[in-house]
């Protein structure tokens, strides 16, 4: 565990200074980083603070925000192919974005479209806890965050749809496939507070998901109170992935696949799952968003499309792999 640990942080540390020093320009790692630490009255520091810092830091916590939702997502229902769109947190974010878009708000007001973004996120997540009830189920909070986001991709095809204004539509089904180009420090503000209260409420669930492996009697007979714990869940992942939705738009596969990877080498245990898969999902999301710049450093490669890319694959050859070891 301590091993797995110290190797996921130094690839994250590692991919986070590739991060900071790739760029267009022909410019030395070393000198990239000075630019970044020391006011050289240059451009390059303009750059290196308001361009590269914003980009990597929100890479980092994004990927540790889905990784972290994912795992615990997973661990409080018991199943693996949960993941943190499951509550409808981003389909109800990205029909709150879609909304902004279209009705102009995103283009009179700065940051109109992550506000309405995590209005949409706020509004499904309360939807999806007015239907289940306060002694719901897991399965009725798994129905109701279906519904939900059934209904909000619903809404959001149909704005597609009778969208009169074609640059309009053009730009919703960009954001729609994820990006963190263009983003400044603004946006950092803006999300990492929301993520790091919902680093907090998931991170602590370690024991309560770990008692619920033996089932909820057996965890309520340890002391373990199941309303606080999907309490917990369910605004933790409202809070980090709403946030994270509403500055880089939708980016999946990664809270599904990280924690399937990682799973293995914490001994199946939920608890160490947790931590495992943020770093995992940090890593996974750095990777990625240097691959966006290396792979079409000239074009518009979407986030969303290469983690899709990277992830449906990957998470095929875990059925692929599961199915021989069952058989």
């Amino acid at each position: 565990m301590r091993l797995l640990g110290f190797g996921l942080t130094g690839l994250v540390v590692l991919l986070a200074l590739i991060s900071l020093v790739l760029g267009p320009a022909a410019i030395g790692p070393a000198e990239s980083l000075y630019a970044l630490f020391t006011d050289t009255g240059t451009p390059l520091t303009l750059v290196m603070r308001e361009i590269r810092l914003p980009r990597m830091v929100l890479a980092l916590g994004i990927g540790a925000s889905l990784g972290l939702s994912g795992a615990a997502m997973q661990g409080y229902l018991r199943n693996p192919l949960a993941d943190p769109g499951l509550i409808g947190v981003s389909a109800s974010a990205a029909l709150g974005a879609v909304l902004a878009i279209q009705t102009g708000i995103a283009a009179h007001f700065a940051f109109g479209l992550p506000l309405c973004a995590l209005a949409g996120a706020v509004v499904g997540v309360s939807l999806v806890m007015l239907l289940a009830g306060p002694r719901g189920s897991s399965l009725t909070l798994i129905l109701a965050g279906i519904a939900i986001s059934s209904l909000a991709a619903a809404f959001t095809s149909l704005v597609l749809n009778l969208s009169p204004n074609p640059f309009a539509a053009n730009e919703i089904v960009f954001w729609m496939m994820g990006s963190l180009s263009d983003r400044s420090m603004s946006h950092v503000w803006l999300a990492l507070p929301l993520m790091v209260v919902g680093w907090a409420l998931l991170g602590s669930l370690g024991r309560s998901l770990d008692a619920l492996t033996l089932g909820e009697d057996a965890a309520e007979a340890m002391g373990i109170g199941l309303r606080r714990v999907r309490w917990q869940v369910v605004l933790g992942t409202a809070a980090a992935v709403g946030a994270a939705t509403a500055v880089a738009g939708a980016i999946g596969f990664v809270g599904l696949v990280v924690p399937h990877i990682l799973r293995p080498l914490v001994g199946a245990r939920p608890g160490a799952l947790l931590w495992a898969s943020a770093l995992g999902g940090a890593a996974m999301l750095l990777a990625s968003d240097v691959a966006v710049r290396v792979v079409l450093p000239s074009g518009d490669l979407k986030l969303g499309v290469v983690t899709a890319l990277v992830g449906a694959p990957l998470f095929l050859h875990l059925i692929y792999r599961t199915r021989r070891e069952m058989a």
